[in-house]
């Protein structure tokens, strides 16, 4: 196989050589999303506790915005092989618009519940949402196979870093109520009134897009026709590292240094932001990488390291050699985000993808609360970090067996020997 040497000078770029604009649209609009579900996810229970609900009421909430976004996702990655891509992006920043509008007037329990449920809330601000599926597809449909990491890669930084922007943001009512004298409620509507503006904001980017975000062939009715097999097995691969993945949450994380470190929430928050950038340069550094040795072997021999690095931490004998390997372990943990997503895309007919992205990425989500309530009882238990041992060897399981299952599944540019650009 020939691949062109990384320079060092390509991969850092802003975006990949030739991007056309529909995808430069979609990425846009993606930050615009991101930015939304970050001060939203961290605002919802707030904001419920304001109205004064109940716990249990907000519990019913928040997980009707975990079922409903699962369902949502999988119906629309079920149905978008027969429908313009397009048109349901649009339908779906119009649901984004009606979910904010429908938070910030109205206050009664069912109704909301409802609007959790139908709605575009995301209380994890995770990948899991109606728009994943389509606009993975969409960014597919317009890029050359030897650039579609690279794509991915600024698709995953945009998403993370408007993430972050955006749980910052959540602080702007306090600001607002402490300034103006306004009940922090109020100040709280304002934000999801803001969240709907975001939504407009998405709608007018995915209004131009042309015809080449949909596929150029008619299109079978069933969603998964060849890859169902192999849809199936990379759905519950992935929900398996997800599951690991869930022992490990932050929160989680910030509870077992404090527990075992007496670690402050300032020490914590400085920690877990420097660990939160080496992932986001590893999802760059991760394209010239797959470049030159494939993406199952980037995903696995970037991610083994990481897991292994994961399982010594409970065993550091002080808080700098936990801080050392927790920023080593995120400087090669995310490498596998982008190019899962490319793989995924890679190896599936184009009128299966919508249908593949929704069926490997809502398993995730379900499996990652399920390793969360594990982990959380058992720091019940012990100081001692089980759930970052346990969390590490089940994501290193996962990577050997995705080894075994798919090294010999290659996409089209690793089996043609392209080049590829970055």
């Amino acid at each position: 196989m020939r691949w062109r040497l990384p320079t060092g000078d390509e991969w850092w770029q802003p975006m990949p050589a030739g991007i056309s604009s529909d995808a430069l649209r979609i990425l846009a609009a993606r930050g615009v999303r991101a930015f939304g579900d970050g001060f939203v996810a961290l605002l919802l229970p707030i904001y419920l506790v304001e109205r004064g609900f109940s716990a249990l009421a907000i519990g019913a909430i928040v997980t009707g915005t975990l079922i409903g976004t699962a369902l949502m996702t999988l119906w629309i990655g079920w149905i978008a092989n027969r429908h313009s891509r397009r048109l349901l992006l649009l339908g779906a920043a119009g649901l984004m618009m009606a979910t904010g509008v429908g938070f910030a007037i109205i206050t009664n329990f069912w109704p909301l519940l409802i609007i959790t449920i139908v709605g575009t809330m995301n209380p994890t601000s995770g990948d899991a949402s109606i728009f994943v599926p389509l606009e993975q597809t969409a960014l597919t449909q317009t890029i050359e196979h030897r650039q579609r990491t690279a794509l991915f890669a600024r698709y995953s930084v945009i998403g993370s870093c408007a993430t972050a922007l955006g749980v910052l943001a959540a602080a702007f009512p306090d600001f607002v109520a402490v300034w103006t004298g306004c009940p922090r409620a109020a100040a709280m509507q304002l934000m999801f009134v803001l969240y709907a503006v975001l939504g407009l904001g998405a709608f007018l980017l995915y209004r131009p897009l042309s015809l080449a975000v949909e596929i150029a062939d008619l299109a079978p009715s069933a969603p998964l026709g060849p890859s169902r097999r192999l849809v199936c097995g990379m759905a519950a691969l992935f929900g398996m590292d997800s599951f690991g993945t869930g022992f490990l949450v932050q929160s989680l994380l910030a509870l077992w240094l404090y527990q075992a470190f007496q670690v402050s929430v300032t020490t914590t928050a400085t920690i877990l932001f420097w660990t939160s950038l080496c992932s986001a340069v590893s999802y760059l550094l991760a394209v010239p990488i797959a470049a030159r040795f494939g993406l199952i072997n980037t995903m696995v021999f970037t991610h083994l390291p990481s897991n292994i690095l994961l399982v010594l931490i409970p065993f550091a004998p002080n808080l700098a050699t936990v801080i050392a390997l927790l920023v080593a372990r995120s400087a090669l943990s995310q490498m596998d985000v982008p190019t899962r997503t490319s793989y995924v895309m890679a190896v599936v007919t184009p009128a299966e993808r919508s249908a593949a992205a929704s069926m490997t990425a809502v398993p995730k989500t379900f499996a990652w609360a399920a390793g969360s309530l594990v982990s959380g009882y058992l720091l019940t238990l012990s100081t001692f970090g089980w759930p970052l041992l346990i969390g590490g060897i089940i994501k290193g399981v996962y990577d050997i067996l995705l080894l075994a299952g798919f090294q010999k599944v290659r996409p089209p540019e690793e089996a043609k020997g392209l080049r590829i650009d970055y």
